[in-house]
């Protein structure tokens, strides 16, 4: 192996290390020697300037008011409102600027499936899969929900309302390395999940997971939850288990067979 060779691996490492860094989150390089930076401050620190007469002190306390706090929720909600309809809905979230995710996350995940589906299933927010594809549900936990519900019958990519599902999640950016959702994130962006449920207008919910079960009724603890029916935003809801959680567990995925047999006994009722 000649010199060029080496440097073309040492490169290909340094990018894959990179690419696995910016993957858990890491948005920041640290130095290895630490930097006291009261120390830092001093050093830089401009002379001071000769004592200004009271008037000019007067004058930029005035020039230079309190900006105004704003209220992330209320502002969701102003936002949501104003949506007529999913494209539009699509294009509003897409703008929102005020939820820090949307600044690390490659895409805005909105949705997947058929609009005129009679179940929405409503996730927790896109991993690294759905961040690069921006599609929700995309991963290893997508491809065993799309056999989870194909086993009912049910299909994102069916044309056929009866058939069909149609899949979000709470939050629309990627948390940094996958981590939970924080609870003021959930609160910013559930005036859009409303609104979402509502212009979609689903027969049923199904809540996958924790986040969103708390999203929607205030309350966690899926395990107890889970095929128990109830009702939130005036609709049918059915709590399961997450894909992911199957993943790791697959002992449990009897209790989600039951699940779905349960979801196809009430949309077989209201035919």
């Amino acid at each position: 192996m000649g010199i060029t060779d080496d440097i073309a691996g040492d490169w290909q490492a340094s990018l894959a290390a990179l690419a696995w860094h910016v993957d858990l989150g890491v948005d920041e390089v640290i130095g290895e020697a630490p930097i006291n930076r009261y120390d830092l401050a001093e050093t830089v620190r401009a002379p001071a300037a000769p004592a200004a007469p009271a008037m000019a002190a007067k004058a930029v306390a005035v020039a230079a008011p309190t900006l105004p706090q704003v209220d992330a929720v209320e502002a969701a909600r102003a936002a949501a409102g104003r949506a007529t309809s999913l494209p539009a809905l699509r294009e509003i979230i897409a703008g929102f600027d005020l939820c820090d995710l949307k600044k690390g996350a490659r895409n805005t995940v909105f949705a997947d499936g058929n609009p005129a589906a009679r179940v929405l299933i409503l996730g927790e927010a896109p991993g690294r899969d759905e961040d690069i594809e921006g599609r929700p549900f995309v991963g290893r936990a997508g491809q065993l929900l799309d056999r989870m519900f194909a086993a009912i019958g049910l299909s994102r990519s069916a044309a056929e309302p009866e058939a069909a599902i149609y899949i979000t999640n709470v939050l629309p950016w990627r948390p940094p390395g996958n981590r939970d959702p924080e609870p003021d994130e959930i609160a910013m962006m559930r005036p859009f999940v409303e609104r979402h449920i509502a212009l979609m207008d689903p027969q049923v919910i199904v809540v996958m997971g924790n986040i969103p079960l708390f999203a929607l009724t205030g309350q966690k603890g899926v395990m107890r939850a889970r095929g128990n029916w109830t009702t939130a935003l005036g609709k049918p809801m059915l709590p399961m288990v997450h894909p992911a959680y199957l993943l790791r567990n697959p002992i449990a995925k009897r209790e989600a067979w039951a699940d779905l047999l349960s979801l196809q006994s009430r949309l077989r009722a209201r035919t």
